[in-house]
Formats: C-alpha cells, structure tokens, sequence
C-alpha cells in the first residue's frame, strides 16, 4: 500500500467516525434525566446596580453552575445522561424475564458466575464509569440560589456596600431550560473616617512610626477588607524583617465601628489598629511579654550533622565571626559554608535573611534541606542561631532507558547513566559523568546499511558560585552578583558520534558558563565561552541522504543522457530498472562530475539550469563543511507564574549571541592559514561568524473553569558577516513539528515561498506566532484548537533565491498558516498530545490556490508530543 494510498485511508475512516460521532451526539437527550417538573441549569448571570459583572473570582461564588461546556456542547452531561441508572435492577429484570434463563445460565457457567455477571463492567461497572466522568444533570435549586444571594451580599459586604440589596430571577428559556439572573442593589459604599493605633510595644510602635506611609489602609478610602489582610500581612513582613524573629501575626486585631456622631452621615467608619504583645503558653498558663528587637550574638553550623550526636564530641573551627563544628576532618572549605548564610554577627534578625539562607544551602547541592535553630537571651536581646547541615550521599547514580521512533528511526533504543559526585573540591563543586547511547533500524532504506548508532559522553563541572579560572584581582564576583541570587558557575565538555546517520557527524562542544536569579522570576544565563566543533565523516554520502536535492539534479541531468550528444558525460550515470528514468547520476562520482561539468562550462547549459546546479552546489558545500563555532551568548527570562496552578501569566525570552569575534580580533596578531574562497582557517576549518538575537513572548489568559487561551510569538534572526557567508546548519532556524506550526512536520515549512523541496529546510530568520484554546474534556482529558502562524527566510547571506529569502514587508505574505485540533492526557508529571494540523495557508502554492486547498483529513498532519508547546 502506498503512503497516498494510505492517506486516502485514512481520511475515509476519519469521516466515518466523525459520522458515527455526531450520530452519537444526536441521540443524547440533555433533559434525559431532568424532572417534568424541574429545569435544567443554563447559565448565571451577576448584575450590580444594572451592569453585567463577568469576573470569575465573583462568578466562582455561586453555589450552583450549569455543567460544562466542550465548544458549547454538554459532553459530560451527556455521558452521564447514557449511564442506566439503576444497572442491578435492569439486569435482574433482563435475567427473569424467561423463566429459564436463569437455570440455563447457571448450568453453562455456574450460579457463582452468574451473580458475578451482574457486578461485572459490561453490566453495571460500564454504567458507574459513565457516571464517575460524567455531570449530574444541574438542576435549579431556590435554596441553593438563596445561599448564593447570601455569598454575594457577603463578599460587596467585604468591600464596604454593606447596605446592598440582592434579589434573584429565574428565566424560563426553551423547553425545561432557565438561567438565573443575580441582581445586586451596592447603594452607598462606606468610607474610613479615621485610624488609630493601639500598639503595647514600644518596639514595634517604633517600626509601625517608620513605616506608615506603605500602610493599606488610609482614611478617607472606600472600607475594603482585602485591604486589611494585605496590611497585616505586610506588617508581619516589616517586623520580621527588622529583627522582631518571632512575631505571630495573631498579634494583629482591628475594631472597626461606625461613627454615629454625625447625625447626617451615617456611612463612615471608624478603624482602631490593635498590636498586643507577644503571647507564649506554657504547661499551665500563657504569659505575655513585650517584643524585641533582637541581634545575632553567634552563629553555629554543624557540618555533616547526624541526629542524635553528642555536640561535645564534635571539633569546631571559627572563621569570621562563625563557628563550624564538625567530626574528626571537616570536608569543606569554610567560605564556601559561611558564604551560604545570610545572618551576620551583630546584625538585626531579618527573615528574609532566613529564606535566603535556606535556598543558598540547597542550592549548593551538597546538602539536604536544613534545620535552622534560634536560641534567644531575652535579658540581652540576642540570638544564637544554630545551623544544621545534614549531608547528602557523597556519589549517586542514575540509569535511563528510552525507545524512540522519527522519521529516520524505524526503532531506535537508547541507554544513558550519569554519574555524581558531590563536593569534590571541598567547595561543595558538583562533578557530573554522562554517557548515552542510541542503536536502532534506519526507515530509509535506499541507505547502504540499516542500522545506526550514535554514542556520546559528557563531563561537567558546577560551581555554586561566581568562578573565574584566572585570577583577577580587580573583580569581586559577589558584588556583581550577590550570592542571594544563587549564582552558579558551569564548565561542561561534551562529544558525540554518529553511524549511519546523515553524514555520520562527530561533534564536541565545550561551555562555559554562569547562570543566575535575580528574582523568583527572573534568570539570566551567560555563556563566555560556548565551543561547538563539527566533523562530517562521510560528506560524500551527502546525495544518499538528501535525496529530494539529488532528484532535482538528477532531473537536470536527464537532459544530458544522450551518450551520442555528450559522451563524456555517459560515465556519470548508471542503469536503473525503471523505465519511465532508465539512467540516473552515480552518487558520488556522477553528481560531482555532472556539476563541475555545468558549472566549469565543460557543456552547454541554460541560464536556469546553471543557476539551479550553482544553487544545489552551494547547499551541498554548506552542509557538509565541518564547523567551528567559538560563540558567547547572554539569555535574559522574565516569568511571573506564581504556581503550577496559575493559568494567567507571561514568559518573556531574550537572547544574544556572537560567534568569530574574537578569533577574528586574533587574525590581527596571528596569520591564519587561508582557504581558496579567502576564509581564515582555524585547525584547518573556517570558523563561523554571525551575530543572532531571540525574542520570545508566551501569554496565557485564565477564562473560567480550567479554559486557557494561550499566545506565543517568536522573532529569531542570526546574521553572518565577515569569515562567513551562510550560518551553520546547527544554529539556523527550521519550520513545523509538534512545538511549532503543527500542519507541517519539522523541516518541511519554508524558506519563504519555496516548494520545501529539501529534505531539511532551514535559514536564518524567523517568525513565529501561536495561539492555541484549551479546555477541558473528560477527567485528565484535555481539548485545544489551535492557529499557528510563520515561516523562514534567507536573509543577508549567500542564498539568492527570491522564493526563499525576505525582501521586505511583500515577504510577509509567505506566512504560513495552520490550524487544527488536539487531545492531551494530564499524567500530573508530564502532558502527553496528540495534535492534527490542517494547511490552512500555504504560500508554497500559487496565490489563487493557497487558502484550504489542502484541508481535509487525508492531508492532515498528526503530531505528537510531550508537555504543552507554550
């Protein structure tokens, strides 16, 4: 059977089950089990003083909802509606309904079978899955409206309309169908009229005195409750920040009363602030006592501390102004311990030292989460903090297994290990061994072997600090990078080989490298130095692999079989069995002597055919060259997710590379050798050089009840100049695939207008844009429609095709669109998706057929991936 064969397929049994689908549809009943009498739950609508109220924070409060929605259809209502409702009564009565079914059934299986028969999934658990994914009908309820009355009158009570009003109607619509219309009257807000402390510490009175213009709470402002949670909270944070260790926030009270001596206005309300001292309860009573500010006297850590062991059996070692205590040898350096805690000698208690504290100690990766200890003198106002490290296992091992299948990959299996070994220099430096390998069947098999592998190795080395490797004297690493932003330093060098696949490459790469957060949601990561080398072993197998490239010099050639007309061409070519193409080019000897033959003028050629041969030439050369990359890039990510639940954020990506600037800047001093084109040569390669720059933009919008609607945009340009004329295949941008515009595989989309003939498509700008609708469907079974936009381009380097590359604002109209559908299970630790992609638009077609020619299922293109693409 063939691939269109197949297609076709396909596409038929995609309409018979679509088909099938919507007959299934059409029989469900809605209303099956809704009352004669009842009605079913459409939709909610809040009104106040009139207006429309469509936050969902608002909307979450009603006590009642209508069931949910799959593109305005009641999926699960109506799995719920297919359940029987009562399967053990149904099946008695299918059981008795001739008198000897029952005695036949026995008598073939047996009594105990039977009886099984009625608990089995087919009779009765069939029905409670149905119900379990399924939703009860939502039947409208007047209690439950009246406690959703009673939850609005609260929450506008909260925000200071105490007087507000709420009434609710009901509105019939077709057949037993009404929605609720939730009217709320606000009336007249109430204002704070005036604020006053009443605070028992003096020490706290004088951190409240400090800081008061930052208060939430201020009179004359509409009364809003959220205001005071917020205010509590923040002046729990000030006074644990400014050496008040063990404030409760408990402490905090308001009385809030109206104010009834105006006669004419009585909307205002009076705000007394109440701070009491601290609270500690003992076996029999509970004391109170004045809050402190408290200072650090000493601070202790216990390395490689074991539960259980004696204090006094342990050496100790002070190092500025801290005290370690370990048994028999300490196995790390001082600074490298001390460095990881925030709290100093002589200086206020500050919770956020705490935090930081905690996060710089794991992030050594050396020690498991520790136990932080304060031992306070109430007569002198100190603290004694003991800090207890427990360490984690000196070595770890980790083995993985996977099977994989692309379109090169019949079946590929891979193993991998890596190897640990934690504080290997005393500075808590973690040094990582790796080593993977991949072996499997090739799918092409046009290929002269069908097997591959590809092996590799990596060593790396982290720092979990600023590290220089020479010493300058002039930079102190943790004033331009504090050490509360968890720096880490990285060097890794890494090698890989390939079989059989492509042109069998053999790449080595080496990093180095710093990484670090300013903020929860802010990272920065600088690579000084990233080295990429790569070695094509078999650049003759070039035509074996991109065939569709070979096809169309083959077709080229097959103006020039005639052994009569050009007989010192007939040794290029080779007989082949099939008639419609008796002779084709011999790879490589052919292709290589037919393009030297057009190129060089050693026969006649047309313009077009020699532009075209010159066109194939240059991406020959192009991909097969090896590469050096000698690069340094800067990656700048802001994200303000504040959860795994939190479905309304943004991500925002920034990228900047460089490659050959330096080595370039060397060719002032050193000679480089020299190719015959005039590009300098590094270990007898031309080194790559090019500028690139990243822009990526993801927003996600939370619309209610788990629906999300999801944006990306994406801008990539790399730019070669100087020793280069073309970017390396390697740090070029391609199109399609399950995370990018999903109606085309990978490498399939572009350049620009092109037919996407190659069999890897790739340039050097790209656009991108994404936007993708989730919902949910049944349980862990999420939905998506989804449009993806964008296209590569050649720009400013050797490809002068006008198909391929961007000449301005004209080009645009080569983005190419794509939409579709897809499923995705929830696994909780990973997304597993199935997408389908339409060709929405293709510029590769001409312009009056480029909108849904292609759109059915038989040209669908089915992705899958992991996790979501953005």
């Amino acid at each position: 059977m063939t691939m269109g064969t197949l297609r076709l397929y396909k596409g038929h049994n995609a309409k018979i089950v679509l088909l099938c689908f919507a007959l299934l549809l059409a029989s469900c009943n809605t209303l099956k089990r809704v009352g004669e009498n009842d009605q079913l739950l459409s939709k909610n609508k809040i009104f106040t003083n009139g207006e429309r109220v469509l936050d969902e924070d608002i909307q979450s409060l009603l006590v009642q909802k209508p069931n949910s929605m799959v593109l305005g259809y009641p999926l699960r209502l109506n799995l719920y509606n297919l359940a029987k409702p009562n399967p053990d009564s149904t099946f008695q009565e299918w059981l008795y309904r001739k008198p000897k079914r029952e005695a036949r059934l026995a008598k073939l299986l047996s009594q105990k079978q039977v009886n099984r028969l009625g608990e089995s999934f087919l009779v009765k658990g069939y029905s409670e899955w149905l119900k379990k994914i399924g939703e009860v009908p939502v039947i409208i309820d007047t209690s439950r409206t009246r406690r959703s009355l009673e939850r609005l009158s609260a929450y506008y009570g909260s925000k200071g309309y105490f007087n507000n009003t709420t009434t609710y109607s009901i509105i019939p619509m077709r057949k037993q169908r009404a929605e609720i219309n939730y009217n709320i009257n606000l009336g007249k807000p109430f204002l704070i009229d005036s604020f006053k402390k009443n605070i028992s510490s003096p020490a706290i009175d004088s951190l409240y005195n400090y800081a008061t213009q930052n208060s939430f709470i201020r009179t004359g402002e509409v009364f809003d409750l959220a205001n005071f949670n917020l205010e509590r909270e923040r002046l729990t944070s000030l006074f644990r920040d400014s050496g008040v260790y063990n404030f409760q926030e408990s402490s905090i009270s308001y009385n809030i009363e109206r104010d009834t001596t105006r006669a004419n206005d009585d909307q205002l309300m009076n705000v007394e602030l109440t701070i009491d001292d601290l609270r500690r309860r003992g076996d029999t009573s509970v004391t109170t006592s004045a809050y402190k500010i408290f200072r650090f006297d000493k601070i202790n850590l216990f390395a490689d501390y074991q539960f259980g062991i004696n204090p006094d059996s342990l050496k100790s070692v002070d190092y500025e102004n801290y005290t370690i205590y370990y048994k028999d040898k300490l196995r790390y350096k001082p600074k490298t311990l001390t460095d990881a805690v925030f709290f100093e000698k002589d200086s206020v208690y500050r919770d956020l030292d705490r935090i930081r504290t905690y996060r710089q100690i794991t992030n050594l990766n050396t020690f498991k989460y520790p136990n932080i200890e304060f031992i306070e003198d109430p007569e002198n106002d100190v603290l004694i903090s003991n800090i207890y490290l427990a360490a984690r296992p000196k070595y770890s091992l980790g083995l993985d297994f996977d099977i994989t299948h692309s379109n090169i990959q019949r079946l590929g299996i891979g193993f991998s290990t890596a190897l640990v070994s934690r504080n290997i220099f005393g500075g808590a430096e973690t040094l990582s061994l790796s080593a993977r390998g991949t072996f499997g069947l090739l799918s092409d098999e046009s290929l002269p072997e069908d097997y591959f592998s590809e092996v590799g190795g990596e060593i790396n080395i982290t720092f979990p600090r600023i590290w220089f490797p020479f010493w300058l004297p002039f930079l102190k690493a943790d004033r331009i990078i504090p050490n509360y932003m968890l720096p880490t330093s990285r060097i890794s060098s890494g090698i890989s080989f390939q079989q059989n696949i492509g042109l069998d490459k053999q790449t080595f790469n080496s990093i180095f490298g710093y990484n670090w957060s300013p903020s929860d949601f802010k990272r920065s990561n600088l690579e000084i130095v990233n080295v990429q080398f790569v070695r094509n072993v078999n650049p003759d197998r070039f035509f074996n692999v991109y065939t569709s490239t070979y096809q169309s010099l083959d077709n080229i050639a097959e103006q020039y079989e005639d052994p009569a007309e050009y007989p010192e061409l007939e040794p290029l070519f080779i007989e082949t069995d099939n008639p419609a193409n008796p002779l084709r080019l011999r790879i490589p000897e052919g292709t290589t002597g037919f393009t030297d033959a057009i190129l060089n003028g050693d026969v006649p050629a047309s313009q077009s055919n020699f532009v075209d041969v010159s066109r194939i030439e240059e991406r020959r050369q192009r991909l097969t060259e090896n590469n050096l990359i000698f690069a340094s890039n800067y990656s700048f990510t802001r994200n303000n997710r504040s959860g795994i639940s939190d479905n309304s954020f943004s991500q925002i990506r920034v990228k900047l590379e460089a490659a050959g600037n330096l080595l370039s800047g060397l060719a002032n001093w050193i000679n480089f050798e020299e190719n015959d084109a005039g590009n300098l040569l590094v270990f007898g390669v031309p080194f790559s050089q090019y500028v690139k720059t990243e822009f990526d933009y993801i927003k996600h919008w939370d619309l209610s009840r788990s629906n999300v609607l999801a944006m990306r945009s994406f801008f990539g340009i790399a730019v070669p100049f100087g020793n280069s004329e073309s970017v390396p295949f390697v740090r070029s941008y391609f199109a399609g695939g399950s995370n990018d515009n999903r109606a085309w595989f990978p490498y399939s989309l572009g350049p620009g207008s092109s037919q996407g003939i190659n069999d890897f498509n790739e340039a050097n700008l790209k656009l991108a844009f994404n936007l993708e609708y989730r919902f949910p469907v049944v349980g862990d079974i999420k939905g998506a429609l989804f449009v993806d936009a964008g296209n590569i381009w050649n720009v400013w380097d050797n490809v002068d095709d006008p198909s391929k590359t961007f000449s301005g604002f004209d080009s645009l109209a080569d983005i190419a669109v794509g939409s579709g559908f897809g499923l995705r299970y929830d696994f909780s630790y990973f997304v597993f998706r199935l997408d389908t992609g339409f060709k929405t638009y293709n510029p590769a077609e001409e312009p009056s057929k480029r909108w849904f020619r292609d759109y059915n299922f038989a040209n669908a293109v089915f992705q899958i991936g992991i996790n979501y693409p953005f």
